[in-house]
């Protein structure tokens, strides 16, 4: 019988979120070894537990001077001072391959450990994590931006097929740009969507969800195949006394939940849809000028 292939890296993850731990476990079932997670909420220590059994809790700068690989798995905004106070401690050193998963960085904020010799890699997964063993078969269907310098670029792009996705290569000024996107597509349908369900609840649905599900599957299919060609509904109509009805009854709605909000954001997409349908010559300029002039 053959003796199993060792574990080619020694990865340390700082920050037990719903994405460092399941990065994690989708890496050690690759034949990673996972030296230690950093964890203190009840909540990441629970999921480090799920997702990584065995795997010993650490504080951070005992993690980064053990890894082979260091993953940088916390906020965003902690991210630039958690690099700094590690090399400032040499607990980074030369050869390590130090990744963050911010999308709206690329590999300058880890200047720090880059200056100490140590290979700087951006990942960030189009995934929407739950934290949970659900989320590794769909790794398989998402892709993961890449930024790195170009003799480390594949290091990278190998670790991202590992884990089961498709590697993205994404140009460090266009990280912001990529992660606006990736945002607007994810967090603001969700607030769309969300909003939807609570006006057909107002308006006497029992199962609003039942309502949406198709339409939505459909609206997002339809998009991804043909893009802004997939519009359609009043404003691509030009349908303005079907907008003006919307506007009355959002209004109505705003007051009963004391809140502008929903309407507030139909408004601003409306705007946009406007300009959309104009570019696509469903509408004419006469048809815009009515609609925006409805919605101002």
């Amino acid at each position: 019988m053959s003796t199993p292939e060792a574990p080619r890296l020694g990865i340390g993850i700082i920050g037990a979120g719903k994405a460092g731990a399941v990065i994690g476990a989708a890496w050690r079932a690759a034949g990673h070894a996972i030296i230690g997670v950093s964890a203190t909420s009840a909540a990441s220590l629970a999921r480090a537990e799920e997702m990584l059994p065995g795997v010993p809790i650490l504080p951070p700068e005992t993690i980064a001077e053990r890894a082979e690989l260091l993953l940088i798995a916390v906020p965003d905004d902690e991210i630039g001072s958690l690099v700094a106070g590690l090399a400032a401690l040499g607990r980074i050193h030369p050869g390590q391959i130090v990744i963050h998963l911010a999308g709206r960085y690329g590999t300058d904020i880890l200047e720090p450990a880059t200056g100490l010799g140590a290979l700087p890699i951006a990942l960030h997964p189009s995934l929407s994590f739950t934290g949970t063993a659900l989320d590794l078969p769909r790794l398989r269907q998402a892709t993961v931006a890449v930024t790195a310098p170009g003799p480390i670029r594949p290091v990278g792009e190998a670790l991202v097929v590992e884990m089961g996705a498709e590697p993205l290569e994404i140009a460090e000024a266009d990280r912001p740009l990529y992660h606006a996107a990736i945002t607007h597509a994810s967090n603001h349908s969700i607030t769309i969507i969300s909003e939807a369900l609570d006006m057909l609840t107002e308006a006497g649905v029992d199962d609003p969800s039942r309502v949406l599900t198709a339409l939505v599957d459909a609206s997002v299919a339809n998009t991804l195949q043909n893009g802004a060609k997939a519009l359609t509904g009043p404003v691509s109509r030009g349908d303005v006394g079907t907008l003006a009805a919307h506007l009355a009854a959002l209004s109505e709605y705003s007051l009963s939940v004391s809140s502008p909000a929903t309407r507030n954001s139909y408004i601003a997409l409306a705007r946009s849809t406007t300009a959309k349908a104009l570019a696509l010559g469903r509408i004419t300029e006469a048809q815009a000028q009515e609609i925006l002039a409805l919605l101002d």
